[in-house]
């Protein structure tokens, strides 16, 4: 079983930057992916970024593109998401997944994800 703890959500102003980060803990494999989604009020939750211990760089979705950093800690047990330049579309509960790779089909989504965290609010006042 592997444990996801989101942190880091807050309210910011458009342009301004929020950090958000995952504490992963429990039976992980070596290597394995995390990716950060987002769902906003009445829409689909949707993959931004996601990091594979076996991948060179990490993948992201069109929409956070140039705006958005995942990265990993050097203990490996934190995954960050750094956002800039946010955007009132950026608004959102955002969560993490443990899954055991990236998905090729869709771009900062993990593929079949087998935990979730809790989430964490981001709000981007315009």
């Amino acid at each position: 079983q592997v444990q996801l703890v989101e942190s880091g959500g807050g309210l910011v102003q458009a342009g301004g930057s929020l950090r958000l980060s995952c504490g992963v803990s429990g039976r992980t494999l070596d290597y394995y992916a995390i990716g950060w989604y987002r769902q906003a009020p009445g829409k689909a939750r949707e993959g931004v970024a996601c990091i594979d211990d076996n991948e060179p760089t990490p993948y992201y979705a069109n929409s956070v593109k140039g705006r958005f950093t995942i990265s990993k800690g050097n203990a490996e047990t934190s995954v960050y998401l750094q956002m800039n330049s946010l955007a009132p579309e950026d608004t959102g509960v955002y969560y993490c997944a443990y899954a055991l790779h990236c998905s090729r089909a869709y771009i900062g989504s993990a593929l079949n994800p087998e935990s979730w965290g809790q989430g964490t609010q981001v709000t981007v006042s315009a």
